[in-house]
């Protein structure tokens, strides 16, 4: 995604997640190392877990959900995006965290949360109809 760093808030609660992930191996410079063959050096692991891992456990996380959707990790990205402009976050901040460049790229998300409204507001209506 673009080869940045991205500097993005830290919930307390995904902070003490992380901790807890930590003390299963113990790496001092991958929060997520690679396990490499046999999964048991993680705490010598010289190299992060790759892409291909990651996603492969996106894929099993989506599909142990029950979950149905055609979905990929890219997919959270754009997830967080969406949920933090229809929670109110200033879209230019969200744009910083994103690490986009231009304002119109993310101005994408209020087309999707004014498509979600949109489609909500037809289903309800429908609902009450046969009132």
């Amino acid at each position: 995604m673009g080869d940045k760093d991205r500097n993005v808030p830290l919930p307390k609660k995904t902070l003490q997640l992380l901790r807890e992930q930590w003390k299963s191996h113990r790496n001092k410079v991958w929060i997520f190392p690679s396990a490499g063959h046999g999964g048991s050096n993680m705490p010598y692991a010289t190299k992060p877990v790759s892409n291909s891992s990651v996603q492969v456990a996106f894929r099993k996380a989506l599909k142990t959900s029950g979950i149905n959707k055609k979905a990929t990790v890219h997919t959270l990205r754009h997830s967080w995006a969406t949920h933090l402009l229809e929670a109110g976050i200033n879209l230019l901040l969200i744009q910083t965290w994103l690490g986009h460049r231009s304002t119109a790229t993310t101005s994408v998300y209020t087309h999707l949360t004014e498509k979600a409204k949109a489609t909500a507001i037809k289903s309800i209506n429908g609902l009450m109809d046969d009132l």
